[in-house]
């Protein structure tokens, strides 16, 4: 601290003689009066014009912190029409005026009261003014001139951060750029060095340099080993006056890592490995892990492993673990204690990503032998199919062989099998089985129409260890037998229209049947449609096979009349294609039944024959103009069937069926009267029908 006082005085005094060298003959500046055109009146009201004048200084500026016992002088103001005898008052104002500069009125010395600093403010503007000591009139037009505080070296340089990190990858180049630190100095730049700033290194060497005037840190040694060191710390300095003795300098911290890069291969730490797998495990079943060690990280340090030789490679298998960087050694196929006891398998582990940098120091891979032993384990026992399939015949008898399975016990004891069905699989006990040699049979008779496949599960378990049990499954098929007739497809009926015996048979079946059978197609279609032999000749329908296991029934006849009979029952004969074939006789209904001119079905009713429409209109509507005159005192009720109903004290009941209901009931259109006793509901024989048909 007294040396920083003890330089900032003699930087004080140095200034001092600097100006006075230079202002040791007073410097004048004459300017002009603002007031041009300005006069004065004389005694005698002449009017007089002012001589020009002029100030006169020879300081206009300070150097900052000085802390002297005594105000700084800063400058002198004096004015050339001051002849000394104090009638002249000098006047300051502007920034700092009365505060921070102070004048003598009488003198025009300037000082200042307080400690400058140029990094706070760098000048000041004043404004100068001489006026009559007793009158305060202006003497000189008012002067602005600036006074500048003068620098000195009073900051030291400070970074833009107290601490950096940085990264920059390891076996970098000699000179490589890591990072850039930068400092700043609140000196004033344009005045000496006192800002100017040369950075150096004091921690780190011999890994970095730094660049004095542009603070680039960069790498100094080859081959920097971020496995040996990842982290340096590296301490820079920046010092003002240019480097030199006196200057105040900053200092910063810099971290710097060594990132990552693959120039280590991995290697196995052992060049045997031993291992263990039973022969009761099943695959995917892990048996051991082997590793290769990689110092570096992040994606370099991926490994991979795969089997590349070896008597096991159709046993075994190896994946990888990423998240310990492990090789899992996995069980692929079963192994057998009794065929081998041993294998052995060649492991290779190697980079996932290589650095093309570095390639000079692969290869990026390495192997390592592993060794497995097969341990004997009690095996259950081993069926010598993974399934079986059986047939037998339905309605064979109780006891009737199905099949056989059969399995071994794997062990050198060879120890003896028993057998027996899960009953799980075989609720209804359709079977049982031998539980010394596996035979399946029978218990009762199966029907393949019911259940045309039956799966049941085996259990085959060593005598002396239960729980050594293997299961298998059997589907067994029930074959079919010939034992079901086939029958009608579907309940079907036949209709066929009352008619002249004039008029031609129609070359169209009446009704197409066909048929249907239980038993499996081959001995089922081809079916055959016939008449029984005791009405093969029958007079009123006959039956004719279409060959595609379908039959289409005609009539042999026309004149069928609802009067004489309206329903026919006619047996039909259906054989299958079984051996033997299979038959049996069904019963076709044929209804007698009412149609229109075009053979469009109306009813299948006994109806009462219904008036010729051969009545001219004249006489139509005389009859009805008849009954409405009967009937005037009729009244409107209810009627269950379409149309209205009228009834009268009488007894006379009357339905009217308008024409569109005509048409949808009866097929022909018209309007149809219907008159009646007290129970119309049931239209009878003895009811009266008048007929109007549409002209």
């Amino acid at each position: 601290m007294k040396e920083h006082y003890c330089l900032q005085a003699a930087l004080v005094c140095l200034g001092v003689l600097c100006h006075s060298q230079a202002f040791t003959t007073e410097r004048r500046s004459h300017l002009r009066p603002s007031f041009h055109g300005h006069h004065e009146k004389g005694k005698e009201g002449q009017v007089l014009q002012r001589s020009k004048r002029g100030w006169v200084w020879n300081q206009f500026f300070v150097i900052e912190e000085y802390t002297g016992p005594d105000p700084v002088l800063v400058g002198r103001l004096h004015s050339d029409i001051d002849s000394g005898d104090g009638n002249i008052k000098y006047i300051l104002s502007g920034e700092g005026a009365g505060t921070i500069f102070v004048i003598d009125d009488k003198s025009g010395n300037i000082h200042a009261t307080k400690t400058l600093d140029r990094e706070e403010r760098a000048q000041y503007t004043l404004m100068a003014q001489a006026v009559d000591r007793d009158t305060n009139r202006p003497l000189e037009p008012p002067s602005e001139f600036i006074v500048k505080v003068q620098d000195i070296n009073d900051n030291p340089p400070e970074f833009l951060h107290e601490t950096y990190h940085a990264n920059v990858p390891e076996r970098s180049n000699v000179g490589t750029s890591v990072i850039q630190v930068t400092a700043s100095d609140a000196d004033d730049p344009t005045y000496g060095n006192s800002a100017k700033l040369v950075y150096s290194i004091l921690e780190g060497q011999p890994y970095f340099s730094v660049e004095a005037q542009t603070g680039i840190i960069r790498t100094a040694l080859p081959n920097m080993d971020r496995e040996a060191k990842e982290e340096y710390h590296v301490v820079i300095q920046a010092k003002d006056m240019g480097g030199h003795m006196g200057g105040l300098s900053g200092t910063t911290k810099v971290t710097i890592t060594l990132t990552d890069v693959n120039d280590n291969p991995p290697k196995f730490p052992q060049s045997v490995y031993q291992m263990s797998v039973s022969e009761a495990a099943v695959p995917g079943e892990e048996v051991g892990r082997v590793k290769a060690k990689d110092p570096d990280i992040g994606e370099n340090g991926l490994v991979t492993y795969n089997i590349v030789d070896g008597d096991g490679m159709e046993l075994f298998e190896i994946t990888t673990d990423y998240e310990t960087q492990e090789g899992v050694v996995k069980l692929k196929k079963p192994v057998d204690f009794e065929t081998k006891r041993a294998y052995s398998l060649k492991v290779e582990a190697a980079n996932v990503h290589i650095d093309p940098k570095f390639i000079s120091n692969g290869p990026f891979k390495d192997t390592v032998t592993v060794k497995i032993a097969v341990e004997d384990a009690d095996e259950p026992p081993m069926f010598l199919a993974p399934s079986y399939i059986h047939e037998v015949q339905e309605n064979a008898a109780a006891g009737t062989v199905v099949g056989r399975v059969h399995a071994k016990d794997p062990d050198a004891a060879n120890s003896p099998i028993r057998y027996s069905i899960d009953r799980h699989t075989d609720l209804d006990r359709f079977f049982t089985i031998n539980p010394e040699d596996g035979f399946i049979k029978t218990t009762k008779p199966l029907d393949r129409e019911e259940t045309a496949w039956l799966n049941i599960s085996v259990f085959a378990a060593e005598i002396h260890n239960r729980h050594q049990e293997a299961k298998v499954p059997v589907a067994i098929r029930v074959l079919d037998v010939n034992d079901n007739a086939p029958k009608f497809a579907a309940p079907y009926e036949g209709f066929i229209c009352e008619s002249d015996q004039t008029k031609p048979l129609s070359n169209q079946p009446i009704v197409t049947i066909s048929a249907d059978d239980k038993d499996d197609t081959a001995n089922g279609p081809r079916f055959i449609f016939s008449l029984p032999p005791e009405i093969i000749h029958n007079p009123n329908f006959t039956v004719r096979d279409n060959r595609d296991n379908t039959a289409g029934v005609y009539a042999r006849r026309g004149g069928f009349s609802r009067q004489k009979q309206d329903l026919y029952l006619l047996p039909i004969v259906i054989s299958d294609g079984g051996v033997p074939p299979m038959s049996s006789t069904n019963t076709l209904t044929i209804k007698v039944c009412g149609c229109d001119v075009h053979g469009v079905l109306l009813s299948c009713n006994a109806e009462a024959y219904i008036l010729n429409a051969g009545l001219s209109t004249g006489a139509l509507i005389a009859i009805l103009a008849c009954i409405v005159i009967l009937l005037g005192c009729l009244s409107i009720v209810e009627s269950p069937l379409p149309g209205r109903r009228w009834s009268c004290s009488s007894g006379l009941q009357l339905m009217l069926f308008p024409y569109m209901q005509i048409k949808r009931r009866f097929g022909f259109w018209g309007v149809l009267l219907v008159v009646g006793g007290e129970n119309p509901e049931i239209l009878g024989l003895t009811y009266a029908y008048f007929l109007v048909l549409s002209p």
